[in-house]
């Protein structure tokens, strides 16, 4: 009679540890596809007016030329990495220097922009079009944060 206790209470401490994997990990999951699926919304909003090519000039910024290279032709994806974070670590830059509302969104983009670069480096010896797609998001990324340093600077010039 105890054996048969023993088995129970072992059997069902085991369902109570498949069962709280299972929580942990279907969370995990829920939480990284909100992320992703919250960082592309950030991403696929319109602003009134775009300040990015006045950013762009005013910093030197690469990050057009290669969002074209991207589109077309077989770009030196290395290149376009480096090129994209000298321009991210730039606007990083003139973002925390810059007062501004916008705090958990930055940090959002800016992490998913830390991932889709060890993607990129992770995705390039086994798909070139995976690598492509991750630095395309990151040059989102980064076109998004010269938006955001344009309007900071266009509200604090009207202030």
């Amino acid at each position: 009679m105890d054996v048969i206790l023993v088995i129970e209470e072992a059997i069902c401490r085991m369902i109570e540890l498949v069962t709280t994997f299972i929580i942990i990990v279907s969370s995990i999951l829920l939480f990284g596809y909100w992320f992703r699926y919250t960082c592309l919304l950030i991403l696929s909003a319109k602003t009134a007016q775009n300040y990015v090519g006045q950013v762009v000039a005013a910093n030197q910024l690469g990050f057009l030329a290669a969002q074209s290279e991207l589109a077309t032709g077989a770009p030196d994806l290395d290149r376009l990495r480096d090129q994209l974070d000298r321009d991210y670590a730039v606007l990083s830059r003139l973002l925390k220097a810059s007062p501004g509302d916008s705090f958990i969104e930055n940090r959002m983009l800016g992490i998913n922009y830390q991932v889709m670069r060890a993607w990129s480096r992770l995705s390039l010896g086994f798909s070139v079009a995976a690598a492509r797609r991750a630095l395309d998001e990151m040059s989102a990324v980064v076109a998004h944060m010269a938006n955001t340093v344009g309007e900071q600077a266009a509200c604090a010039a009207a202030a």
